[in-house]
């Protein structure tokens, strides 16, 4: 990448992090997306798959593999606190996990491949609304247009507060954890504060709730029989002395690292709260939100993530162990040899979704580079 062109990418990252749009919003992220593909010269520039996503196709014109660089449009619901040039112009919303620097990176690919020719196969860049919530890439990929781009490989990073700046962390096989919302509602019966035993109050059954849910799921080894619950919300009655609560919300985050560990976590927890409400003379619903299914690594694609490091000269570290957090990247491999790793950011930079987080524009050469190398190792092309 040369010094223009590294200059070029950051002031696009730059521009793109003061106007942060959370998911399924991501209108106006998506046409600059566009409006800066136009400049890089794909052979088709596909639009509004999955809600605002965007895929760039460049063709060799010669049969071969199809291979995908994905990234994220979203920003997040955070207030920004970092005193930058380019802070969010956008009250209560933020680019406070690094989507802005992926979509640099990703770009650069572009870049790139705009002054080459493949020698064989496609490349489609992939810029996927709605990951923050899970709903992105069962939409991106169920929508009628992927049809026409459907990738055999796909391969996607994302950057690591806490992991050396400009490192690499590759996990074959499980490489991020399963994770859903649950959000229960108790529902008993409202009296004067006076008179409680009128009523039906779900106090009881949401405080036994927010102790037995965790005690379910605690910290642990993150193994196959890894769980881990978190209470992140309760809410119960209304904001008054008068009143005994008929009405009672709670909302825990379940987290495994295999989809049939959460079935069991599931069955569990689901078990135990109808058991409880039963009990307490309570109706219950239970519902679920922010559904992230296990996102794993296959072993050929992260070979090829193994072999561009090296070819860039990149330290790598190799991890059994899964990222906690989750990532909807894994429904590309319902169809497709996938492969995420994890850029370092900076041992003691501050964390994804933090308010005072920044990608470091240090790494879009790295990231770019990564991806590069990963296309021509399995397409080839002259630059």
């Amino acid at each position: 990448m040369t010094p223009e062109d590294q200059a070029w990418l950051t002031q696009i990252r730059h521009e793109l992090h003061k106007r942060p749009e959370i998911s399924g919003e991501e209108q106006e992220t998506a046409a600059a997306i566009v409006e800066v593909l136009a400049a890089c010269s794909p052979d088709r520039v596909l639009t509004d798959i999955g809600g605002h996503g965007v895929a760039a196709v460049y063709e060799s014109g010669k049969k071969g593999p199809i291979v995908a660089i994905r990234c994220e449009l979203d920003g997040l619901p955070i207030q920004e606190t970092a005193d930058l040039t380019y802070v969010s112009e956008y009250t209560g919303r933020g680019h406070l996990c690094g989507h802005d620097g992926h979509m640099a990176m990703v770009l650069g690919v572009a870049k790139a491949l705009s002054n080459s020719r493949l020698e064989t196969g496609s490349v489609v860049l992939i810029f996927q609304p709605a990951e923050e919530t899970g709903k992105g890439a069962v939409a991106f990929r169920h929508d009628p247009k992927f049809a026409e781009i459907t990738p055999d490989y796909v391969f996607s990073l994302h950057n690591l507060p806490g992991l050396d700046l400009g490192q690499v962390e590759l996990c074959p096989g499980p490489a991020n954890c399963a994770s859903r919302g649950m959000r229960i509602v108790l529902v008993g019966k409202t009296s004067h504060a006076a008179a409680p035993h009128d009523g039906k109050s779900p106090a009881q059954a949401l405080s036994r709730l927010m102790f037995e849910l965790e005690k379910m799921g605690q910290d642990g080894p993150v193994d196959e029989a890894f769980a881990l619950t978190t209470v992140t919300h309760a809410n119960l009655g209304a904001a008054t002395f008068g009143v005994s609560p008929g009405h009672a919300e709670l909302w825990v985050t379940l987290r495994t690292v295999t989809d049939v560990r959460m079935a069991e976590l599931i069955g569990a927890a689901e078990s135990m709260v109808r058991s409880l409400a039963e009990a307490e003379g309570l109706s219950v619903t239970i519902e679920y939100d922010d559904i992230f299914e296990a996102c794993s690594n296959d072993s050929e694609a992260v070979r090829v993530v193994s072999d561009a490091c090296a070819a860039m000269g990149l330290s790598v570290l190799t991890s059994s162990n899964p990222q906690r957090f989750s990532e909807d990247f894994g429904q590309f491999a319902k169809g497709a040899k996938t492969a995420m790793f994890w850029l370092g950011a900076g041992e003691h930079h501050p964390q994804l979704h933090n308010p005072d987080y920044d990608f470091p524009d240090a790494l879009i050469p790295v990231g770019t580079g990564v991806f590069l190398a990963a296309i021509n190792r399995l397409l080839g092309f002259d630059s």
